[in-house]
């Protein structure tokens, strides 16, 4: 029997429709990133992340590690590795959608950054016509400096792009405070209604949320000449398993 291809923002829908992360409560499942890293290079690792989540550079500073030959979900974490659970941002898009805030996700890319302040996308790869995460893709393809924008302010981070109807922008606007104070914070920039957002245009009657994307990290620690291996998008976890990156 032949399998119908499944493109990315199919996978986003069916994720996103099983959130109940509830940023207020600070509880409830979200999606997440799973990468392998060396086991020698676990310390390395922590203090990336640490850096990351201090410069804004990811969507939270919640994590989960996994020794080697651990199961998480139906996956091994090979003998030598370390598992390295981060938040997806796509956590974001099942809040709206929870909120009854119908979204259309865009696609995912490279933002140019100077001064710390996001200018435009670069790249990007729209979820309609790709069955690979695009910020999977744009790592292999080495068009990252997401250490410069750590240490410099300056550089090319990963980020993704979705819109919602102009209409939903006072439900959108109390999802954003609660957001606020909560472990997500990964809202890179809001647009304006009919307006295009970092150079990527929006349908009418619409306005363009941009987020940082949940692999940054990994991507700083790949262009370290170190070896990883990403999974966006790989499952569903309680928040509550995970640990704030600044304890360890």
């Amino acid at each position: 029997m032949t399998v119908p291809l499944r493109f990315v923002n199919n996978k986003i829908e069916d994720y996103a429709l099983q959130v109940t992360f509830d940023p207020v409560a600070g509880e409830g499942n979200v999606v997440y990133n799973m990468s392998l890293i060396k086991n020698e290079d676990l310390e390395f690792a922590i203090g990336i992340l640490k850096d990351a989540s201090k410069t804004g550079l990811s969507v939270s500073g919640l994590v989960k590690f996994y020794p080697s030959l651990e199961t998480v979900a139906d996956f091994q974490i090979p003998k030598g590795c370390t598992g390295v659970c981060t938040m997806c941002s796509i956590t974001f898009d099942g809040l709206l959608i929870r909120r009854g805030i119908p979204i259309n996700p865009i696609g995912g890319g490279v933002v140019q950054v100077e001064n710390r302040a996001p200018l435009r996308f670069t790249h990007i790869i729209l979820y309609e016509h790709t069955t690979i995460d695009p910020l999977q893709v744009l790592i292999s393809q080495k068009t990252t400096s997401v250490t410069d924008v750590m240490r410099k302010g300056s550089g090319n981070m990963l980020a993704n792009i979705r819109e919602f109807h102009m209409e939903a922008e006072p439900l959108v606007g109390i999802v954003l405070d609660e957001l606020a104070d909560s472990h997500y914070t990964g809202i890179l920039e809001v647009g304006m209604p009919n307006l295009p957002l970092l150079g990527v245009p929006v349908s009418p009657q619409y306005v363009a949320i941009a987020a940082v994307g949940g692999t940054n990290p990994m991507a700083a620690i790949r262009e370290s000449g170190r070896w990883v291996q990403i999974q966006a998008m790989k499952g569903l976890m309680d928040l509550r398993e995970m640990e704030e990156i600044r304890s360890f």
